[in-house]
Protein backbone atom coordinates (compact mmCIF):
# COMPACT_ATOMS: atom_id res chain seq x y z
CA UNK A 1 0.00 0.00 0.00
CA UNK A 2 1.31 3.34 -0.53
CA UNK A 3 0.69 6.76 -2.98
CA UNK A 4 3.04 6.16 -5.48
CA UNK A 5 5.37 8.66 -4.21
CA UNK A 6 8.57 6.31 -4.78
CA UNK A 7 7.65 6.53 -8.67
CA UNK A 8 8.77 10.58 -8.48
CA UNK A 9 10.80 10.37 -11.67
CA UNK A 10 7.82 8.71 -13.87
CA UNK A 11 5.24 11.28 -12.01
CA UNK A 12 7.65 14.01 -13.28
CA UNK A 13 8.27 12.57 -16.38
CA UNK A 14 5.13 12.02 -17.97
CA UNK A 15 3.52 14.56 -16.31
CA UNK A 16 5.85 17.38 -17.92
CA UNK A 17 5.56 15.42 -21.10
CA UNK A 18 1.85 15.92 -21.48
CA UNK A 19 2.34 19.50 -19.92
CA UNK A 20 4.96 20.56 -22.78
CA UNK A 21 3.27 18.86 -25.80
CA UNK A 22 0.25 20.61 -24.83
CA UNK A 23 2.36 23.76 -24.65
CA UNK A 24 3.64 23.27 -28.04
CA UNK A 25 0.61 22.79 -29.85
CA UNK A 26 -0.76 25.75 -28.35
CA UNK A 27 2.65 27.73 -29.54
CA UNK A 28 2.13 26.07 -32.83
CA UNK A 29 -1.51 27.13 -33.25
CA UNK A 30 0.18 30.72 -32.80
CA UNK A 31 2.45 30.77 -35.26
CA UNK A 32 0.50 28.79 -38.12
CA UNK A 33 -2.71 31.30 -37.66
CA UNK A 34 -0.51 33.27 -39.73
CA UNK A 35 -2.36 37.08 -38.40
CA UNK A 36 0.74 36.85 -36.08
CA UNK A 37 4.02 40.06 -37.07
CA UNK A 38 7.28 38.36 -38.13
CA UNK A 39 9.25 40.19 -35.44
CA UNK A 40 5.97 38.62 -32.72
CA UNK A 41 5.96 35.14 -34.35
CA UNK A 42 10.19 34.70 -34.12
CA UNK A 43 9.36 35.79 -30.07
CA UNK A 44 7.06 33.05 -29.50
CA UNK A 45 9.77 30.54 -31.26
CA UNK A 46 12.50 31.80 -28.97
CA UNK A 47 10.33 31.78 -25.97
CA UNK A 48 10.01 28.06 -26.85
CA UNK A 49 13.30 27.57 -25.17
CA UNK A 50 11.08 26.73 -21.89
CA UNK A 51 8.91 24.14 -23.16
CA UNK A 52 12.53 22.09 -24.17
CA UNK A 53 13.64 22.97 -20.35
CA UNK A 54 11.23 21.42 -19.43
CA UNK A 55 11.53 18.31 -21.28
CA UNK A 56 14.78 17.81 -20.73
CA UNK A 57 14.06 17.75 -16.83
CA UNK A 58 11.50 15.16 -17.49
CA UNK A 59 14.11 13.04 -19.47
CA UNK A 60 16.56 13.49 -16.86
CA UNK A 61 13.65 12.19 -14.09
CA UNK A 62 12.69 9.29 -16.74
CA UNK A 63 16.59 8.30 -16.84
CA UNK A 64 16.70 8.37 -12.70
CA UNK A 65 14.34 5.80 -12.82
CA UNK A 66 16.07 3.74 -15.26
CA UNK A 67 19.46 3.91 -12.78
CA UNK A 68 21.63 4.84 -15.82
CA UNK A 69 21.87 6.11 -18.79
CA UNK A 70 23.31 3.08 -20.63
CA UNK A 71 20.08 1.81 -19.55
CA UNK A 72 18.21 4.37 -21.09
CA UNK A 73 19.95 3.86 -24.18
CA UNK A 74 19.24 -0.02 -23.71
CA UNK A 75 15.95 0.39 -23.10
CA UNK A 76 15.35 1.39 -26.98
CA UNK A 77 16.44 -2.18 -28.08
CA UNK A 78 12.93 -3.41 -28.39
CA UNK A 79 11.03 -0.45 -30.35
CA UNK A 80 8.06 -1.98 -32.60
CA UNK A 81 7.45 -4.41 -29.90
CA UNK A 82 8.19 -3.22 -26.19
CA UNK A 83 5.68 -0.25 -24.64
CA UNK A 84 8.49 1.13 -23.11
CA UNK A 85 11.09 1.32 -25.86
CA UNK A 86 8.00 2.79 -27.75
CA UNK A 87 7.25 5.42 -25.50
CA UNK A 88 11.39 6.62 -24.94
CA UNK A 89 11.79 6.58 -28.86
CA UNK A 90 8.57 8.30 -29.43
CA UNK A 91 9.63 10.92 -26.40
CA UNK A 92 13.04 11.13 -27.89
CA UNK A 93 11.83 11.94 -31.38
CA UNK A 94 8.94 14.53 -30.18
CA UNK A 95 12.54 16.06 -28.46
CA UNK A 96 14.63 15.72 -31.09
CA UNK A 97 12.42 17.27 -34.02
CA UNK A 98 11.43 19.85 -31.83
CA UNK A 99 14.40 21.05 -30.68
CA UNK A 100 16.28 20.94 -33.68
CA UNK A 101 13.45 22.58 -35.86
CA UNK A 102 13.70 24.94 -33.01
CA UNK A 103 17.95 25.51 -33.64
CA UNK A 104 16.86 26.09 -37.42
CA UNK A 105 14.36 28.73 -36.69
CA UNK A 106 16.58 30.70 -34.19
CA UNK A 107 19.05 31.00 -36.70
CA UNK A 108 16.62 32.15 -39.03
CA UNK A 109 17.45 29.08 -41.31
CA UNK A 110 13.76 27.40 -41.51
CA UNK A 111 11.55 28.80 -45.01
CA UNK A 112 8.09 29.67 -43.61
CA UNK A 113 7.15 26.62 -45.54
CA UNK A 114 9.55 24.36 -43.72
CA UNK A 115 8.62 25.90 -40.39
CA UNK A 116 4.94 25.24 -41.07
CA UNK A 117 5.75 21.52 -41.66
CA UNK A 118 7.95 21.26 -38.34
CA UNK A 119 5.35 22.67 -36.46
CA UNK A 120 2.46 20.31 -37.75
CA UNK A 121 4.93 17.24 -37.54
CA UNK A 122 6.27 17.74 -33.95
CA UNK A 123 2.81 18.54 -32.78
CA UNK A 124 1.51 15.18 -34.15
CA UNK A 125 4.80 13.61 -32.68
CA UNK A 126 3.89 14.94 -29.66
CA UNK A 127 0.25 13.06 -29.60
CA UNK A 128 2.31 9.90 -30.46
CA UNK A 129 4.32 10.50 -27.27
CA UNK A 130 1.27 10.75 -24.90
CA UNK A 131 -0.31 7.80 -26.69
CA UNK A 132 2.59 5.70 -26.40
CA UNK A 133 2.89 6.79 -22.38
CA UNK A 134 -0.79 5.54 -22.14
CA UNK A 135 0.44 2.24 -23.71
CA UNK A 136 2.97 1.36 -21.25
CA UNK A 137 0.67 0.82 -18.87
CA UNK A 138 -2.96 0.33 -20.55
CA UNK A 139 -1.82 -2.72 -22.11
CA UNK A 140 -0.77 -5.03 -19.10
CA UNK A 141 -4.30 -6.97 -18.55
CA UNK A 142 -2.33 -7.92 -14.85
CA UNK A 143 -2.85 -4.45 -13.79
CA UNK A 144 -6.97 -4.18 -13.43
CA UNK A 145 -6.06 -0.45 -12.01
CA UNK A 146 -4.86 0.47 -14.98
CA UNK A 147 -6.15 -1.49 -17.76
CA UNK A 148 -8.85 0.97 -17.80
CA UNK A 149 -10.33 3.74 -19.93
CA UNK A 150 -9.57 5.88 -17.01
CA UNK A 151 -5.86 5.68 -18.20
CA UNK A 152 -5.38 6.91 -21.52
CA UNK A 153 -8.35 9.91 -20.18
CA UNK A 154 -6.57 10.83 -17.43
CA UNK A 155 -3.20 10.78 -19.29
CA UNK A 156 -4.51 13.14 -22.02
CA UNK A 157 -6.56 15.42 -19.52
CA UNK A 158 -3.49 16.24 -17.91
CA UNK A 159 -2.61 17.57 -21.61
CA UNK A 160 -5.22 19.33 -22.01
CA UNK A 161 -5.45 21.46 -18.11
CA UNK A 162 -1.57 21.77 -18.44
CA UNK A 163 -0.77 22.47 -22.12
CA UNK A 164 -2.87 25.69 -22.58
CA UNK A 165 -2.15 27.02 -19.67
CA UNK A 166 1.69 26.71 -19.79
CA UNK A 167 1.57 28.07 -24.03
CA UNK A 168 -0.83 30.68 -22.36
CA UNK A 169 1.51 32.00 -19.68
CA UNK A 170 4.64 31.54 -22.72
CA UNK A 171 2.76 33.59 -24.95
CA UNK A 172 1.80 36.07 -22.80
CA UNK A 173 5.49 36.40 -21.57
CA UNK A 174 6.20 37.43 -25.41
CA UNK A 175 2.72 40.06 -25.46
CA UNK A 176 1.07 38.07 -27.94
CA UNK A 177 -3.00 39.25 -26.81
CA UNK A 178 -6.50 38.69 -28.76
CA UNK A 179 -9.67 36.55 -28.27
CA UNK A 180 -8.30 33.45 -29.12
CA UNK A 181 -6.49 33.55 -26.13
CA UNK A 182 -9.43 33.50 -24.07
CA UNK A 183 -10.55 29.76 -25.58
CA UNK A 184 -7.58 28.43 -24.07
CA UNK A 185 -8.78 28.79 -20.10
CA UNK A 186 -12.28 27.41 -21.30
CA UNK A 187 -10.45 24.06 -22.59
CA UNK A 188 -8.60 23.71 -19.47
CA UNK A 189 -12.26 24.39 -17.28
CA UNK A 190 -13.74 22.18 -19.47
CA UNK A 191 -10.99 19.47 -19.16
CA UNK A 192 -10.84 20.26 -15.49
CA UNK A 193 -14.86 19.17 -14.72
CA UNK A 194 -13.84 15.82 -17.41
CA UNK A 195 -10.75 14.93 -14.92
CA UNK A 196 -13.65 15.29 -12.09
CA UNK A 197 -15.96 13.12 -13.09
CA UNK A 198 -13.19 10.81 -13.87
CA UNK A 199 -11.94 10.84 -10.60
CA UNK A 200 -15.43 9.73 -9.60
CA UNK A 201 -15.80 7.19 -11.93
CA UNK A 202 -13.03 5.38 -11.24
CA UNK A 203 -13.19 5.78 -7.38
CA UNK A 204 -16.52 4.04 -7.46
CA UNK A 205 -14.84 1.41 -10.00
CA UNK A 206 -11.77 0.72 -7.50
CA UNK A 207 -14.20 -1.48 -4.73
CA UNK A 208 -15.24 -3.78 -7.11
CA UNK A 209 -11.36 -4.41 -8.45
CA UNK A 210 -9.66 -7.12 -6.59
CA UNK A 211 -7.73 -10.55 -6.42
CA UNK A 212 -7.19 -12.78 -4.07
CA UNK A 213 -5.17 -11.25 -1.67
CA UNK A 214 -5.82 -7.22 -2.63
CA UNK A 215 -8.67 -4.99 -2.45
CA UNK A 216 -7.99 -1.84 -4.94
CA UNK A 217 -9.94 0.55 -3.15
CA UNK A 218 -6.84 -0.39 0.17
CA UNK A 219 -4.37 0.46 -2.21
CA UNK A 220 -4.69 3.97 -1.84
CA UNK A 221 -6.78 4.64 1.73
CA UNK A 222 -6.29 8.31 1.00
CA UNK A 223 -7.63 8.40 -2.53
CA UNK A 224 -10.59 10.51 -1.86
CA UNK A 225 -8.86 13.37 0.40
CA UNK A 226 -5.70 13.30 -2.02
CA UNK A 227 -7.91 13.58 -5.14
CA UNK A 228 -9.45 16.58 -2.69
CA UNK A 229 -6.64 18.33 -2.55
CA UNK A 230 -5.48 17.78 -6.33
CA UNK A 231 -8.93 19.25 -7.73
CA UNK A 232 -8.32 22.00 -5.48
CA UNK A 233 -5.24 22.85 -6.62
CA UNK A 234 -6.51 23.00 -9.99
CA UNK A 235 -9.37 25.40 -9.24
CA UNK A 236 -7.67 27.30 -7.63
CA UNK A 237 -4.72 27.79 -10.81
CA UNK A 238 -8.03 28.06 -12.91
CA UNK A 239 -9.24 31.10 -10.27
CA UNK A 240 -5.88 32.89 -10.78
CA UNK A 241 -5.91 32.70 -14.48
CA UNK A 242 -9.52 33.32 -14.98
CA UNK A 243 -10.15 35.92 -12.19
CA UNK A 244 -8.55 39.02 -14.03
CA UNK A 245 -10.07 38.28 -16.90
CA UNK A 246 -13.51 38.83 -15.53
CA UNK A 247 -12.26 42.16 -14.53
CA UNK A 248 -10.96 42.79 -18.09
CA UNK A 249 -7.43 42.77 -17.99
CA UNK A 250 -5.19 40.33 -18.79
CA UNK A 251 -3.64 37.65 -15.41
CA UNK A 252 -0.20 38.92 -14.64
CA UNK A 253 2.99 36.53 -15.58
CA UNK A 254 4.06 36.08 -11.66
CA UNK A 255 0.08 35.23 -11.13
CA UNK A 256 0.30 32.94 -14.31
CA UNK A 257 3.69 31.19 -13.24
CA UNK A 258 1.76 30.42 -9.88
CA UNK A 259 -1.54 29.26 -11.87
CA UNK A 260 0.45 26.81 -13.75
CA UNK A 261 2.93 26.02 -10.66
CA UNK A 262 -0.21 24.54 -8.97
CA UNK A 263 -1.02 22.58 -12.16
CA UNK A 264 2.17 20.66 -12.09
CA UNK A 265 1.29 19.91 -8.24
CA UNK A 266 -2.11 19.04 -8.43
CA UNK A 267 -1.06 16.37 -11.69
CA UNK A 268 1.69 14.97 -9.26
CA UNK A 269 -0.74 14.30 -6.77
CA UNK A 270 -2.93 12.48 -9.36
CA UNK A 271 0.03 10.73 -11.36
CA UNK A 272 1.30 9.57 -7.20
CA UNK A 273 -2.79 8.32 -6.73
CA UNK A 274 -1.95 6.49 -10.32
CA UNK A 275 1.43 4.87 -9.13
CA UNK A 276 0.07 3.91 -6.11
CA UNK A 277 -2.81 2.06 -7.47
CA UNK A 278 -0.59 -0.65 -8.78
CA UNK A 279 -1.81 -4.08 -8.35
CA UNK A 280 -1.52 -7.59 -10.39
CA UNK A 281 -3.58 -10.34 -10.05
CA UNK A 282 -3.16 -13.89 -10.72
CA UNK A 283 0.43 -15.47 -10.97
CA UNK A 284 1.54 -12.78 -13.63
CA UNK A 285 3.88 -9.84 -12.98
CA UNK A 286 3.58 -6.65 -14.54
CA UNK A 287 7.12 -5.74 -16.45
Amino acid sequence: MGNGWHEWPLMIFTVLGQCVVGGFIVLAVALLKGDVHSETQQRIVRVMFGLWVLMGIGFIASMLHLGTPVRALNSLNRVGSSALSNEIASGSLFFAVGGIGWLLAMAGKLPQGARQLWLIATALLGVVFVWMMVRVYNTIDTVPTWYTLWTPLSFFLTLLIGGPLLGYLLLRIVGVEGWAMRLLPVITLLALVASMVVVVMQGSELASIHSSVQQASALVPDYGALMAWRVAALVLAVVCWVGPQLKGHYPAIPLLSLAFVLVLVGEMIGRGVFYGLHMTVGMAVAG
